[in-house]
C-alpha cells in the first residue's frame, strides 16, 4: 500500500531505525539524508523551521521550544565569554532578563541603548561588542524600528544586528531583506496563533550562521518536539489571512480609544498620531499588527475595573492568538525590570496591553465601550 499524504503526519517519535553501519554512516556523511534522534532533528520540527525560513527569505532556520530559547540560540551564535551585546532598552522583558540574570553569568554583558540612540551607536561600542538585540514593533510600547538605518548603523561598527519579529510577523516585514542578519520569533505568537503552542524560531541570513544555531539547538536540547512544530505548522497557513484581520480590528479600536476620555494615550503605530506612522506604513505594507497599548489612569482600581468589567479581553498574559486577550506589562512582562527602568521606559501603573483577536470588530468594539464605561 502506497500512502501519500497531503498534509505531513506527526512523527511522535524520539529515535529513527536504522538496517546496519552503511545507514549510519550515511546519516553521518550526508547531511539530511536522514534522521537519527530527534534531538537531531525530526522531519515536523524541519518542516516548521523551513516554513518559516522561505517566508523570511533566510538561508536556513531552527525550531526551538521556545520564544526565549530563539533569543538565547541567535545571541549565542555571535557570543562567548568576555563578548559584550547591544539591547534596545524598549524591549520585552524576557529578553532583558535573560541578558541581565543568565548570560551574564556565561561572561556576555549588556548595555541598553534607548530608542532615541538607536541609530547612533559610537558611544555605546566597546571593542568586544558583537551584535545589537532589537524589535521590528516593541514590546509593550509599540515603537518602530527603521531596519534599514539601524542594519546599516549596526554593520558600520562590525556588529550583527538581531531583530525579534514577533509582533510584526513576516507577513508585515522581512528583516532579513532590510539587512538584518538573524530575524526570529516567539511561533507561540502569531505564527502558530492558536495559544495551543510554546515554540520559537531563528532564521540566518547566511548558511554558515544557520548551521551554527542548528549545532547550538542539538547542543543545548533547544529542540522542538514533533506535536508542537505540527501545530504551529498547522496555524502557519493561516498566517496571512489572520494578519489582515488582526491589523483591521486593531485599527478600529485604537481610534476608538484615542477618543475616549477615559484613555490618556494609546501607541499603535497605525494611528495618524503615531511618531513612526509612516515608517510602520512603508515597513509593514500598509498593516500595523494587532497589537497596541494604552494608558489609564496611574491608579490599580482603573487597571481592576477594566479587566473585570470586560468579556472579550480576558486578562490572559501572552498575545497574538485569534481569541483577544489583556495583559499588564508593569505585572508580568516588565515586573523583573528595576523601578527605574520601568519608569524611565513608560511602563507604568496605568499602562495596559492589548492583543486584538480576529473576532467581529464591533463585538470588541462594543465590549471595551462598556468595561471603560
Amino acid at each position: 500500500m502506497h500512502i501519500r499524504p497531503k498534509i505531513t503526519p506527526i512523527y511522535q517519535s524520539s529515535v529513527f531505525k536504522f538496517d546496519d553501519l552503511n545507514e549510519l554512516e550515511q546519516y553521518f556523511g550526508e547531511p539530511g539524508s536522514r534522521y537519527l534522534y530527534s534531538r537531531n532533528g525530526n522531519p515536523n520540527s524541519d518542516e516548521l523551521a523551513e516554513a518559516v525560513n522561505k517566508l523570511e527569505g533566510g538561508a536556513g532556520a531552527v525550531a526551538t521550544g521556545s520564544g526565549m530559547a530563539a533569543i538565547a540560540a541567535a545571541i549565542l551564535a555571535y557570543c562567548q565569554a568576555g563578548d559584550h551585546v547591544l539591547c534596545a532598552a524598549d524591549i520585552y522583558g524576557g529578553s532583558s532578563s535573560l541578558l541581565n540574570a543568565e548570560l551574564s553569568r556565561l561572561g556576555i554583558s549588556v548595555s541598553y541603548v534607548p530608542f532615541e540612540q538607536l541609530y547612533d551607536l559610537a558611544s555605546f561600542v566597546q571593542p568586544t561588542t558583537r551584535l545589537l538585540l532589537a524589535e521590528t514593533i516593541s514590546n509593550p510600547l509599540l515603537r518602530v524600528a527603521d531596519l534599514r538605518r539601524l542594519a546599516a548603523e549596526c554593520h558600520g561598527h562590525g556588529l550583527k544586528l538581531v531583530v525579534d519579529n514577533t509582533f510584526a510577523s513576516p507577513i508585515l516585514t522581512r528583516p532579513l531583506a532590510l539587512g538584518a542578519d538573524v530575524t526570529l520569533h516567539s511561533v507561540t505568537k502569531y505564527i502558530s496563533g492558536h495559544s495551543d503552542v510554546t515554540a520559537g524560531v531563528v532564521v540566518a541570513a547566511d548558511a554558515e550562521v544557520a548551521a551554527r544555531l542548528r549545532q547550538i539547538g542539538v547542543f543545548y536540547g533547544f529542540t522542538l518536539s514533533p506535536m508542537e512544530s505540527w501545530l504551529a505548522v498547522r496555524g502557519l497557513k493561516t498566517l496571512r489571512l489572520r494578519m489582515r484581520e488582526h491589523s483591521a480590528n486593531a485599527l478600529a479600536i485604537a481610534e476608538f480609544l484615542e477618543q475616549h476620555p477615559r484613555v490618556r494615550q494609546v501607541n499603535y503605530p497605525g494611528l495618524a498620531s503615531h511618531p513612526q506612522r509612516e515608517l510602520a506604513a512603508g515597513q509593514g505594507g500598509g498593516l500595523f499588527g494587532g497589537m497596541m497599548s494604552f494608558l489609564l489612569a496611574d491608579e490599580a482600581d482603573a487597571v481592576n475595573s477594566l479587566m473585570r468589567r470586560s468579556k472579550r479581553f480576558p486578562f490572559a498574559p501572552s498575545l497574538a492568538g485569534v481569541d483577544s486577550s489583556l495583559s499588564y506589562p508593569l505585572g508580568t512582562s516588565h515586573r523583573s525590570l528595576p523601578a527605574e527602568q520601568q519608569q524611565a521606559l513608560g511602563i507604568t501603573v496605568g499602562l495596559v496591553r492589548l492583543s486584538v483577536g480576529i473576532e467581529p470588530v464591533e463585538e470588541l468594539l462594543a465590549d471595551l465601550g462598556q468595561a471603560l464605561a
